[in-house]
Order: C-alpha cells, then sequence, then structure tokens
C-alpha cells in the first residue's frame, strides 16, 4: 500500500458495465521525500476507483494490482488502483 494525492477527476462518456456510475480519480504516488515535502511530486500518473469521496489535494491510502479489486469479489472489477482509506493526519518522524 502507497500514500498518494488527488490531482483531478476522471470523466467518462463511455465505460465498462461494472463500472457505471463510479468514480474515477487521477492519483500521484508519494515517496518519502515528497511526503516530508523535499521534493516535487512524482510525474507517475494512475487512474483510481475512489468509493470513499477524495477531494483534490486528498492524500489516501492507494491499494494496487490483485488486491485493488478485492474489495468487490465476487463481482470484479476492471482496476488496478483502489482508494483503500482517506488520511486525515500525517506524522513523519526521523528513525
Amino acid at each position: 500500500m502507497r500514500i498518494a494525492t488527488v490531482v483531478g477527476t476522471v470523466t467518462l462518456n463511455r465505460c465498462h458495465p461494472s463500472l457505471v456510475g463510479a468514480v474515477l480519480k487521477v492519483a500521484v504516488p508519494q515517496d518519502l521525500e515528497s511526503l516530508a515535502g523535499r521534493a516535487e511530486l512524482s510525474s507517475d500518473i494512475l487512474v483510481v476507483y475512489d468509493e470513499l469521496g477524495a477531494a483534490e489535494g486528498s492524500q489516501f491510502a492507494l491499494s494496487e494490482g490483485g488486491e485493488a479489486a478485492q474489495p468487490f469479489y465476487p463481482e470484479l472489477k476492471p482496476v488496478d488502483a483502489y482508494n483503500a482509506a482517506l488520511l486525515d493526519h500525517l506524522e513523519l518522524r526521523d528513525l
């Protein structure tokens, strides 16, 4: 699981039947340097299935790969990334 930031919303005019009514967000995964404010956001962009209502600028826990489709079992959806949890507060400590 990684942390990502919402940077936009996806609007579809046609989609797979299992995604009708779905909310898709554009998100950028963050590494430790960008979370600490020492680096810019990466240029990697993901389209994420969002059932939790993440707003632009929100941070959330990102589930990817086969695990991203697990919340929909037994009716699997063709998704590669899923918003698993909204983050209210993030505290980084030096180890």
